[in-house]
C-alpha cells in the first residue's frame, strides 16, 4: 500500500512538472489597455448592457432581426458547429476514463493438415475488457483542455456571428428605408417638376415667356425622372440581399420595413463603458482568447507526446470448447504496456516547435484583435459624434432651402428674377432633402455600429 501511495505521489509530481514544462516557452500576450475608449468618455455604464431587442425600438426592425436569426443559413451552420464541438469535447473528456468493451465469440475450426488426422477445435467465449491509459505526462489532460477551448471558441464565434448579423440586418433595414425615402422625395419633386413644365408651356404659348424657359423646365423634369429607375433597381437589389439574410426566396417573401422619420431625435452622446469591460464583453475577443488557449493545449500535447505512454488492459470472462460447463471455465488476462519513442529523426521535437509557433500565431492574433476592437470602438464614437453634427447642419440647410424656394417663386411671379433662379432654388431644395435623408440614415447606421462596437 505504501508503494502504491509513493507511486501516485510521484506520478502527480511528474504530471505537474511536465505540465509546467510543456508551456514554459508560451509567452503571455501583451495587451496595452488605454485609460478610456474615446476622448471624453469615461462612464462605467454602457449601452451594451441593453439587449438588442431593448436597444432597437422599432417593432418592425425587431421582427426582421428575429426572422433573420431564426432562418439565416450561416447562423444555423454556426449553431451546428457549436453542437459538433460540444460532442468532440465530450470525446476528449471521455478519453481520460477507462474504456469498457464486451465480446461474445462462438467458432468451430476444422484443421485437416497433410499427413495428420483431421481435428476439430470449437471455442465459446464471453469476455469483458477494460483498457486505461495512465496520463503520466498530461497528454490526455491537454487534449481535454484543447477540446474545451475549441468548444468555447465555437460558442463565442456563434455569439460574434449573431452580433454581426444583428448589426448587418439593422444596417440594411435603415439603408432600405433611406432608399424608400429618397425615392419618395424624387417622386414628389417629379410631380412639382411636371407642374412647372405645364405652367411654363402655358406661359410660353401665351407669349408671356420665351421658349427657353419652357425647355429649361422640360430639362429639369427629365433629369429628375432619370433618377427613379436607378433607385428602384437599388431597392430591389437590396431587397434580394435581405432575403438571403432571411433565408427566404425574394419573390416569395415580403421584405419588411417601416418609414424613415426625418425628424427623429438622437442623443448627442451615449455611454460606452470602460476598456476592461469592452474586452470582457466582445465575443470575438473571447473567441480569440479561447483559440489562444487551444493553441497552448496543442503545445502541451506535442510536448507530452515525446514521452512514454503507459496503458493497462484487463480482460475477464469465460472461455471453453463446449457450452457444457461454460460458466465453470473462467478466463482472465492482465497486461500493462509501455510505449516510448526511441529515435524518430527529430519528428517529435519538430512537432513541438511547430505547436509553439502556432501558439505565437494565435497570441499575435489575439493581440491584434484587441487593437482592432479598441479602434472599432473609438471609430464608432467619433463617427457618431460627427454625424450628429452633420445632421443638425443638414436640418438647417433643408429649412433654408425650402424658404429659398418660397421666396424665389414669389419674386419670379413679381418679375424680379428669371425662371432659371427658381430652378436653381428648387435644385438646392431637392439636394437638401436628399442630404438630410442621408444624414438621418447615417445617424442610424452610426448608432448601429456604436452599439455593435
Amino acid at each position: 500500500m505504501k508503494r502504491v501511495a509513493i507511486f501516485v505521489i510521484l506520478a502527480a509530481l511528474t504530471v505537474g512538472f511536465s505540465s509546467c514544462s510543456a508551456v514554459r516557452h508560451c509567452q503571455a500576450p501583451e495587451v496595452e489597455m488605454p485609460g478610456q475608449i474615446a476622448s471624453g468618455y469615461t462612464d462605467s455604464l454602457t449601452i451594451a448592457d441593453l439587449s438588442w431587442w431593448q436597444f432597437y425600438g422599432d417593432s418592425t426592425l425587431r421582427r426582421v432581426i428575429e426572422l433573420t436569426l431564426e432562418n439565416n443559413k450561416d447562423m444555423l451552420a454556426a449553431a451546428a458547429r457549436v453542437e459538433q464541438m460540444r460532442q468532440l469535447y465530450r470525446i476528449s473528456k471521455a478519453e481520460r476514463l477507462p474504456n469498457f468493451s464486451a465480446k461474445g465469440l462462438a467458432d468451430y475450426e476444422t484443421n485437416d493438415y497433410a499427413d495428420e488426422e483431421s481435428s476439430r477445435d470449437p471455442e465459446f467465449s464471453a469476455k469483458l475488457s477494460v483498457s486505461w491509459e495512465l496520463d503520466l505526462w498530461g497528454n490526455l489532460r491537454w487534449a481535454k483542455r484543447k477540446g474545451g477551448a475549441e468548444y468555447l471558441s465555437s460558442v463565442e464565434d456563434w455569439r460574434a456571428m449573431r452580433m454581426t448579423l444583428v448589426a448587418e440586418v439593422a444596417t440594411a433595414y435603415f439603408q432600405l428605408m433611406a432608399l424608400d425615402n429618397e425615392l419618395s422625395i424624387v417622386r414628389r419633386t417629379l410631380r412639382t417638376r411636371s407642374e412647372g413644365v405645364q405652367q411654363a408651356q402655358l406661359r410660353f404659348e401665351g407669349g408671356l415667356t420665351s421658349e427657353t424657359v419652357y425647355q429649361q423646365a422640360k430639362v429639369e423634369y427629365a433629369s429628375t425622372a432619370t433618377l427613379i429607375p436607378d433607385l428602384e433597381s437599388r431597392i430591389e437589389i437590396m431587397e434580394n440581399s435581405n432575403c438571403i439574410a432571411y433565408g427566404k426566396i425574394s419573390w416569395n417573401w415580403e421584405v419588411l420595413r417601416g418609414q424613415m422619420n426625418i425628424e427623429a431625435e438622437f442623443p448627442d452622446s451615449l455611454p460606452v463603458g470602460l476598456p476592461s469591460g469592452l474586452l470582457q464583453r466582445r465575443p470575438d475577443v473571447r473567441a480569440s482568447e479561447q483559440q489562444l488557449r487551444s493553441a497552448m493545449a496543442s503545445a502541451g500535447m506535442a510536448y507530452a507526446d515525446r514521452f512514454p505512454r503507459l496503458t493497462f488492459n484487463l480482460v475477464g470472462g469465460w472461455e471453453n470448447d463446449a457450452l457444457q460447463g461454460f460458466f465453470r471455465s473462467p478466463f482472465s488476462y492482465v497486461a500493462a504496456a509501455i510505449a516510448a519513442p526511441v529515435f524518430g529523426f527529430g519528428r517529435k521535437q519538430a512537432k513541438y516547435r511547430a505547436a509553439l509557433a502556432a501558439y505565437d500565431v494565435a497570441r499575435l492574433g489575439y493581440e491584434k484583435k484587441v487593437l482592432e476592437v479598441f479602434k472599432e470602438a473609438n471609430d464608432a464614437v467619433v463617427t457618431y459624434r460627427n454625424v450628429r453634427k452633420t445632421a443638425a447642419l443638414k436640418v438647417a440647410l433643408r429649412d433654408a432651402a425650402r424658404k429659398y424656394v418660397e421666396l424665389a417663386n414669389l419674386q419670379y411671379r413679381g418679375g424680379s428674377i428669371n425662371y432659371i433662379d427658381v430652378l436653381d432654388a428648387q435644385r438646392r431644395y431637392f439636394d437638401a432633402q436628399i442630404g438630410l435623408s442621408n444624414a438621418v440614415r447615417d445617424e442610424h447606421l452610426a448608432l448601429v455600429q456604436l452599439y455593435k462596437a
